[in-house]
């Protein structure tokens, strides 16, 4: 990979020598020169050439010296590494350049084998950085698109041995479906269905993160969550109750060109369930998830609400009666369940 390296002196000859000493370099493609005379000049140059990794700046120059330029590097272009090669090679000058961030000290007359051994020390110190700010930026987007429980799990030091590893656990699944949001999308803009999504989805994962509960998918215009720990089920509800009280607060203001108003069908269970990484290891394709017959349940007794209501099971019911106001449902039938099962709704 080519580095390419600032040289900002006065000195006229030095262009040519430092084109001399690493013509090898340069014509094997690993280093590329560019020159200013000046801290000021140097400057635009940087400006014309962004991917700068390295700046070799004498210290005594005519409009802006090297240790201003320190100064304006350090604070715009923190990445690029500074290395000074100056005659003044006092302490006092010495001192003064480290402070404004200088990576390391050249005297004049150069010696250019040391001065290359200092290159090679100085592109191998902003590569790490290079690759630091990457991973972060990578794990900034990785974060918008993966719950923070997955990232939690993939920074484990036994992380790949424990790739495919599951285990059953107790909680809660929420699953929050939008009413009526299929139609609607055949009658807006693409970019106006999926803004309004967006929205009413951050509405609902700030209640579920309040909660302590995390969002394990969206499907759709669904969305499923776990509650894990202490009182999950209750925060689970808490939940629920929160984003609904949210969509209705927004019900007054139909979207434009529509009669729509964003209302919410949620279906809540709790109980053991299994969860692990469920996919495909050979496609490098895993969801870190939770399966069961509670996940399912908690979805079917979802499909049977009509919008604004919280449905809950039997079990879940038990749990909940002496904290929250509800009221008996009826029975349902659901799929690959042998008996109807009775549900209730969640009021307060």
């Amino acid at each position: 990979m080519k580095t390419k390296i600032l040289v900002v002196d006065d000195e006229a000859d030095l262009e040519l020598l430092v084109k001399q000493k690493f013509r090898r370099k340069i014509r094997e493609g690993e280093y590329e020169f560019v020159f200013a005379a000046n801290g000021q000049e140097a400057l635009v140059r940087v400006a014309e050439h962004p991917d700068t990794a390295i700046v070799l700046s004498d210290i005594n120059m005519p409009v802006m010296d090297g240790l201003t330029l320190l100064t304006e590097l350090h604070e715009s272009n923190p990445i690029i590494k500074t290395v000074i090669v100056s005659a003044y090679g006092d302490m006092a000058n010495l001192r003064a350049a480290m402070n404004r961030g200088a990576f390391d000290f050249v005297c004049k007359p150069v010696d250019f084998t040391d001065l290359e051994v200092t290159i090679e020390k100085t592109i191998l110190q902003v590569q790490q950085l290079r690759d630091t700010l990457r991973a972060m930026q990578e794990n900034n987007i990785l974060k918008m698109y993966v719950d923070e429980t997955v990232i939690n799990f993939m920074a484990r030091p036994d992380f790949e041995s424990r790739l495919l590893a599951s285990e059953t656990i107790q909680g809660t699944v929420v699953f929050i479906d939008i009413c009526g949001f299929t139609s609607l999308s055949e009658k807006l803009p693409a970019a106006t269905v999926v803004d309004l999504l967006n929205r009413c989805f951050d509405q609902m994962v700030k209640e579920i993160i309040a909660q302590g509960g995390y969002v394990d998918k969206f499907m759709g215009d669904a969305v499923m969550a776990v509650f894990r720990g202490d009182y999950h089920l209750d925060r689970a509800v808490d939940a629920a109750l929160a984003v609904r009280a949210r969509l209705l607060a927004e019900a007054d203001q139909a979207i434009p060109g529509t009669e729509y108003r964003p209302a919410v069908s949620i279906g809540i269970n709790t109980g053991e369930m299994v969860s692990g990484n469920i996919g495909s290891a050979s496609l490098k394709r895993l969801d870190y998830t939770v399966i069961g017959d509670t996940v399912n349940v908690s979805q079917r007794l979802q499909g049977s609400a009509k919008p604004g209501q919280i449905i809950v099971s039997e079990a879940a019911y038990q749990q909940l009666k002496e904290s929250f106001e509800c009221q008996p449902v009826g029975e349902v039938k659901l799929k690959n369940k042998e008996q109807p099962v009775m549900t209730y709704e969640v009021i307060a």
